[in-house]
């Protein structure tokens, strides 16, 4: 395993991403209603109080859709929602961001699912109510949206049976059609974790599961061996180890880059989804595997100092500003 010191002063232009090409995300859209600085869990029967709260843009798909875009990203969203107030911030929040939304089903029949996410430092608990996430599958892809795109990025399909179901067939219509593909499975709330990666990781570019995700689906108990286990039908995977770091197997050599550390976390929710954020920004320009996991870890790290996956993602300048003043992280002539 190679091991890469990123120690001193980095250089990145977070503003690059002109020959990128555009991004569709397929996934699931919801708010999440966030309570920060619980000392313990509920408990049936008992009250116990919170020191923060927030209302704001939520799900896996959507915090890396609006990130990406923030970053510079030319981004397209396919999902549904419902016709309700919760609906209208996702729209909105998505929108601010420059995410193109036109492909979002609005659908009266269904409510706009949302997550109660108790925040507990570098982890967190959470309760999701799906709504139309339980109503969106393949049949509500237009195909004809994937042409001219160039890159298609699919999250968080044990919250979505129905699109989980049609997987196969999205992600083969996209390698058809020569876009290259990337996938975030995130947590199987029935731990069943009943995904035939066998096949469908050949068609997968980038595979972006966290630690205990890829243990679950592999069967193993380390992430090496998971790692080697994927290794003879998977292409490129890369395994989020928190503030630990990352590891990313690509032709059979895995490289460990690690975490920028956050010692005043406000809120770990989303840091997974800006880790792919930043990877993906980078790997569609052309950056190596090894560069793209400092830049995911980088954007991981700065989701942290904000609530939500998106709080801290609002402009380019203030996300670059973040990565100079926390992370000693300076964003100028970089080698790909």
């Amino acid at each position: 395993m190679h091991n890469v010191d990123f120690n001193s002063e980095i250089f990145f232009d977070v503003n690059v991403g002109i020959n990128m090409g555009k991004v569709i995300v397929v996934g699931e859209l919801n708010v999440d209603l966030i309570m920060g600085g619980l000392g313990q869990l509920p408990v049936v029967g008992k009250e116990v109080l919170v020191n923060t709260m927030g209302l704001t843009l939520g799900s896996s798909a959507a915090i890396f859709a609006n990130n990406l875009s923030v970053l510079g990203g030319d981004v397209a969203f396919v999902g549904k929602i419902g016709e309700d107030l919760f609906g209208d911030l996702v729209m909105r929040r998505l929108v601010e961001s420059g995410v193109d939304t036109k492909a979002v089903i609005r659908d009266r029949n269904h409510q706009t699912g949302a997550t109660v996410a108790f925040s507990f430092g570098n982890d967190r608990a959470m309760v999701t109510y799906p709504g139309a996430m339980n109503a969106f599958g393949v049949d509500d892809v237009n195909w004809d949206l994937l042409i001219g795109m160039s890159h298609l990025h699919v999250s968080s399909v044990f919250l979505q049976p129905k699109l989980k179901q049609g997987l196969m067939s999205l992600l083969s219509k996209a390698k058809s059609l020569g876009m290259t593909t990337s996938l975030d499975v995130q947590w199987d709330p029935d731990e069943l974790w009943d995904l035939p990666i066998r096949g469908l990781l050949p068609l997968v570019d980038l595979f972006l599961p966290n630690e205990v995700e890829v243990l679950a689906l592999t069967g193993c108990d380390v992430v090496e061996e998971a790692i080697d286990q994927l290794s003879s039908y998977a292409n490129i995977v890369v395994v989020k180890l928190g503030e630990k770091g990352c590891l990313a197997m690509e032709n059979g050599v895995v490289t460990y880059v690690p975490s920028f550390l956050n010692e005043n976390v406000v809120d770990a929710i989303g840091a997974g989804d800006s880790f792919n954020a930043g990877f993906i920004y980078h790997f569609l320009q052309g950056y190596s595997v090894e560069m793209c996991q400092v830049y995911g870890n980088l954007m991981g790290a700065i989701s942290t100092t904000a609530v939500g996956g998106t709080g801290a993602f609002t402009t380019p300048e203030e996300v670059m500003e973040i990565g100079r003043t926390k992370f000693n992280f300076s964003y100028d002539d970089v080698e790909r």
